[in-house]
């Protein structure tokens, strides 16, 4: 494998940049009733908004180059280190430990919903502002009769 570390790097600037945002929101926003609201809207925006990113990107051509590097910074780094599942699965299994059984089980499932009609209509609103890219096709070659190539 050979490791690109510039690649590396952008992920792992992105990645400080999401994780500080929702460093500070949950911060700004603590949980009530031991229910983390803001990161479930942290979770649902950020799929939005991968959605959003990774059929854009997808419509303008292949994942090579400077799509790749907007893809690696703002998808991976940003948008991972932004929103926050493994924080989702804790929350809930601190309500379930708590016997919050309706609690822990609703805030899970409204999270995981919420994600995927966010990702749906982020990929959604891509595709009306641009149609996909059409994969280039290489040129058949001339036959001879008889059908050869030669």
């Amino acid at each position: 494998m050979h490791l690109r570390w510039r690649l590396v790097l952008l992920v792992a600037l992105g990645g400080a940049v999401g994780t500080a945002a929702r460093a500070l929101l949950a911060a700004a926003f603590p949980p009530r009733d031991g229910i983390s609201w803001v990161v479930l809207g942290i979770n649902v925006v950020g799929a939005f908004c991968l959605g959003l990113l990774l059929d854009a990107l997808a419509r303008r051509g292949p994942d090579a180059g400077r799509r790749r590097g907007i893809r690696l910074l703002v998808g991976t780094g940003v948008l991972g280190g932004f929103t926050t599942y493994s924080t989702l699965a804790d929350d809930t299994a601190r309500l379930l430990d708590a016997g919050r059984w309706g609690a822990g089980s609703g805030y899970a499932l409204l999270s995981v919903a919420l994600g995927l009609v966010a990702v749906v209509l982020g990929t959604w609103i891509a595709g009306l502002t641009r149609p996909r890219a059409r994969p280039t096709r290489p040129r058949a070659r001339p036959t001879r009769p008889g059908g050869d190539t030669r």
